[in-house]
């Protein structure tokens, strides 16, 4: 359903929040009209089918619910719900002062206004300040309100391009009847309107555009280094290489960037294309930066003979600090038939050619380090994983990214900003070729909290056996997020969320777990489990003499979760927690049964609950009681299970400059639990996700065998930050 027309009332002001919340959102609105005021006396959706919603935080609420932002329970909800009423004060001027002042208490100790992610709550207030404009100005430089300012300041930096496009329209549309164009920050949107011009055509949107894009011409590549698995910081580069090739009607093509036989394999190759599968990623095809070898070798022998390149013997420490110091080489000078002569001891891998290496002669003065005679070409003996001993030399990313990207017809090469400095480096080697140039897109790298992203760190944890693999859940890889319990979906909705932006940020796992939970919680089935240590026996005299059996869902709200038997028995296990929270007489719940009073309670010498006895009293009030239990009868049915969780590799958020991970590496990251499950889950297949109540959701990495091999349970996190490592299982 499309939202056809956002209008709002001639005399009024458009609601700066709906449009800020739309930008933040990247949901696509039309122009807001201006229309007569008997006609809208309150801003409105109208959408294609004609129905309609009106009302500032109607329309705010709608697309917090489409885009996440409203909460992830109905007590967040509710609390956003609170903010929301509470927004309209900030426009009374004589409450302006005390808002500010209650607004800037309550965040004295918190990022958000609700829980730990942004959401409509904070739209709305930030818009209130942002919306009064000089007034608020005054106030956030004055410092009296320290924490309101930073809150203010730090959604502004975090959502900077579609929250001054959301004020840019706003500016425009105010007081005024007529429309008025937003004024994105000269950024350019590809116009689906008008196709045969094929040129980008300038349009209101959040979104950014690729220099000189032609529809239907563009293509794209991503190109990983087959040294490693993919990661997540790499499946935010291939996602937008995609998104952009879809965005233009253009093509994408997977390279794999083979110029390095001492750190690649098939196996990566091979797990490369299994990630790549498993992202979705549709492609033209698969290309390898070896194919071009020939050619490439042919170009460094051409700008040898041009004295655009010259061979180098200067061990390489020496060089290295001859580059920093901006000093020649004394190779530099030589004639092209002495350089000549050493490229092909190179090429032969003589004794001779092993200390020398190819080098373009750009500037070794410029100020841009880069550009001081980077390495071209050089030795490595060590066989290719595809073209075995063939070559003896291999060119550097440096050198062979900007060629092939030209002869393979790429237009945009898209490169994390963490390459900038070496962008002029890419354009100056593309024109010493004489290449066709290709336009470069910077992103920003996505950086997760607590987390190695290096493929020569992780390629440690592996080789030292700090991990059981590329694929462990502890890992950052596609393959060992998934293995955790990630939805692809997830994955994918939260890096496009970020868009193309080129804004350096830090990203909380969190909110990557909490889209997960919205994806999986709706649909995955529920068990029970309890944990097997000190668990404690429940006699209920009056219960069952014999056991017996019902069918009921395993998911009470989702019919295609399939159903579960459950046993019904005169004695049950529960938790050793649970135990120790009852009183004598004390009537509890237990769940998908009723309810039972405690009569006795036994302990042992130290104090702790050994026994519990009691009564059915199924007639009772599930609603009255305070504690409600999970259990499990006292069969020989039950399910080993091992629930094992995981904690970050290490224990900083973010390494400085020069820090080695090693100093911070994680003394204990990996937890295993022993406890008992329900008989049903002998059915469980790898991969399975599941929620144990009260426990948690867990994803099955090791489905049942036999009864003396624990079924492998690991737990997802639900985005609430905490970690099991640091508690132990919760019961809510």
């Amino acid at each position: 359903m499309e939202i056809k027309d956002f209008c709002f009332a001639s005399d009024s002001t458009p609601p700066l929040s709906v449009i800020a919340a739309a930008k933040v959102a990247s949901l696509t609105l039309p122009p807001p009209t201006a229309a007569a005021a008997d006609s809208a006396s309150l801003p409105a959706f109208v959408f294609s089918n004609g129905l309609k919603l009106q009302g500032t935080y109607v329309l705010l609420r709608y697309i917090g619910r489409v885009a996440i932002l409203y909460g992830q329970d109905p007590f967040q909800s509710s609390q956003i719900d609170q903010w929301l009423d509470y927004a309209p004060v900030l426009s009374v001027g004589s409450e302006f002062e005390n808002a500010c002042n209650f607004i800037d208490n309550y965040l004295q100790s918190r990022t958000f206004l609700v829980e730990h992610s942004l959401s409509i709550a904070d739209i709305a207030i930030w818009s209130g300040l942002a919306g009064t404009g000089l007034r608020w100005e005054r106030w956030r430089k004055s410092k009296k309100f320290p924490n309101l300012a930073r809150w203010f300041n730090s959604i502004f930096d975090e959502y900077s391009d579609a929250l001054n496009e959301a004020i840019s329209t706003y500016a425009g549309k105010k007081g005024s009847g007529k429309p008025a164009a937003a004024k994105p920050k000269g950024q350019q949107v590809v116009s689906g309107d008008n196709p045969e011009k094929g040129k980008a055509s300038s349009r209101p949107s959040s979104e950014v555009d690729l220099p000189d894009a032609e529809i239907g011409k563009v293509c794209l590549r991503f190109a990983p280094e087959p040294s490693g698995y993919l990661h997540i910081g790499h499946s935010k580069a291939a996602l937008l290489n995609q998104y952009f090739a879809q965005r233009y009607q253009g093509q994408m093509i997977i390279r794999f960037d083979d110029t390095n036989p001492s750190k690649e394999s098939n196996e990566f190759v091979d797990n490369l294309l299994k990630d790549i599968e498993t992202l979705s990623i549709k492609y033209e095809t698969v290309t390898h930066t070896s194919d071009y070898f020939p050619q490439l070798m042919e170009m460094a022998e051409s700008l040898i003979r041009q004295g655009k390149a010259y061979v180098d013997d200067t061990p390489r420490e020496q060089m290295q600090k001859e580059r920093m110091d901006g000093i020649e080489s004394k190779c530099r000078s030589n004639n092209v038939e002495e350089h000549l002569k050493l490229w092909k001891e190179m090429i032969t891998g003589s004794e001779r050619g092993l200390q020398c290496c190819v080098r373009g002669k750009l500037d070794m003065q410029d100020p841009n380090k880069s550009l001081r005679d980077p390495v071209y070409y050089r030795c490595n003996p060590v066989p290719h994983h595809r073209i075995g001993s063939k070559y003896k030399i291999y060119p550097t990313y440096d050198f062979a990214c900007p060629f092939v990207d030209s002869v393979e017809g790429i237009t945009h090469a898209l490169r994390s900003s963490e390459y900038h400095d070496r962008n002029a480096q890419y354009d100056r080697i593309q024109a010493d070729m004489g290449l066709r140039k290709v336009h470069i897109y910077e992103f920003s790298r996505l950086n997760m909290v607590y987390t190695i992203l290096s493929k020569r760190h992780l390629r440690w944890f592996v080789e030292n056996g700090k991990v059981d693999g590329w694929d462990d859940a502890r890992f950052p890889t596609v393959q060992g997020i998934v293995r955790r319990g990630l939805k692809i979906e997830a994955l994918v909705q939260f890096i496009l969320e970020q868009g193309a932006s080129k804004n350096l940020n830090l990203m909380e796992w969190d909110k990557l777990w909490t889209i997960n939970k919205k994806i999986i919680d709706p649909m995955c089935p529920r068990h029970t489990a309890v944990i097997e240590e000190q668990r404690v026996p429940l006699t209920l005299t009056n219960g069952p003499e014999q056991p017996f059996v019902r069918i009921i869902q395993r998911h009470k709200k989702h019919e295609g979760a399939g159903e579960k038997a459950t046993t019904y028995t005169n004695r049950i296990w529960i938790d050793h927690a649970d135990a120790e929270s009852i009183s004598v007489n004390e009537e509890i719940t237990l769940m998908d049964w009723g309810n039972a009073i405690v009569k006795e309670i036994e302990k042992d010498q130290d104090g702790k609950v050994t026994h519990l006895s009691g009564v059915l009293h199924l007639e009772g009030s599930v609603k009255t009681t305070k504690l409600k239990f999970t259990w499990l009868p006292d069969t020989s049915e039950l399910v080993n299970l091992t629930l094992v969780d995981f904690d970050y590799l290490i224990t900083k958020k973010k390494l400085e400059e020069g820090e080695s991970f090693h100093d911070v590496l994680n003394p204990c990251t990996k937890k295993e639990t022993a406890a008992l499950g329900d008989s049903n889950m002998r059915n469980l297949k790898r991969g399975e996700i599941l929620q144990l109540e009260r426990k948690g959701y867990f994803r099955c990495d090791a489905p049942f065998v036999r009864p003396s091999k624990p079924v492998v349970l690991f737990a997802i996190p639900d985005g609430r930050q905490a970690t099991s490592l640091r508690k132990t299982f919760t019961f809510d």
